[in-house]
């Protein structure tokens, strides 16, 4: 399910708990009105949706700082393969041919995740991975070379080494892209919001202006739960990662 019918449904679910409490203040008996109830209801109210601004507040930090550490991940890959690249322009022609299938791949796969003619909601499978055998096998590769000189030595162990990283990035990317808020978590957080805002319907006068902020409210919430589930997917969707570094690396590779 998209983020957006997600955030559609909150905002259904929340505005329209407002109505319903609304709607509800007219069929109630005067005596549900008393002070000691708008007290008692403040009371829990004023819990449930505490605990919601707090789960809400954590599950968005967690949200961005994965999507920091992707895109900083995305950034460094940039960087070590411009490294991987020059280390084998440096050891000579015999890397020449490693030097072409890894642009050719890297190239391939950043047009598949950032499709140049999709703007926004593209939804490719993102997570930099270029087949696993290719990358382990470009290691492989790079270890079988037989160095001719100590220079040479040097840069083939400076290579397998940042081969490696490669690797390792890849993995650091694919594990922060594969957890998904849950659906029994999205579920009780939208009741909580549900009731929350029924409460302030019943207890709010019936005129323009309190509809209006709350359904300003149900928007915001309904945003801060699209903003949290894009977050989450940051290889697709409307708040994606730019594939602007690797592109350019791309472009010096194998010059």
């Amino acid at each position: 399910m998209s983020a957006i019918l997600i955030a559609f449904i909150v905002l259904v679910c929340t505005f329209g708990g407002a109505l319903s409490g609304m709607l509800l203040r007219r069929m109630l008996p005067d005596d549900h009105f008393c002070t000691e109830s708008k007290d008692t209801v403040k009371i829990t109210i004023g819990l449930v949706g505490s605990m919601t601004a707090l789960v809400l507040g954590l599950v968005t930090a967690s949200a961005k700082s994965s999507y920091d550490e992707v895109d900083a991940a995305v950034k460094q890959t940039a960087v070590n393969l411009l490294s991987l690249d020059r280390l084998l322009a440096r050891y000579g022609s015999d890397a020449n041919e490693m030097r072409i299938g890894l642009k050719s791949t890297i190239e391939r796969r950043v047009n598949e995740i950032w499709p140049e003619s999709v703007v926004g909601g593209g939804r490719a499978d993102g997570r930099l991975k270029t087949p696993l055998q290719l990358q382990e096998g470009l290691a492989d590769q790079i270890a079988s070379l037989t160095p001719s000189s100590d220079a040479h030595r040097a840069l083939q162990s400076r290579a397998v080494e940042v081969a490696e990283r490669l690797l390792e990035q890849r993995w650091l990317v694919v594990s922060q892209t594969q957890a998904p808020v849950p659906t029994a978590f999205l579920v009780i957080l939208v009741f909580w919001l549900t009731v929350t805002f029924g409460s302030y319907g019943m207890y709010a006068p019936l005129n323009g202006t309190t509809t209006a902020a709350l359904f300003l409210g149900s928007v915001s919430v309904a945003a801060a739960i699209f903003l949290v589930l894009e977050l989450g997917t940051p290889f697709e969707g409307e708040v994606k990662i730019s594939g602007e570094p690797l592109r350019r690396a791309v472009e010096l590779m194998a010059k």
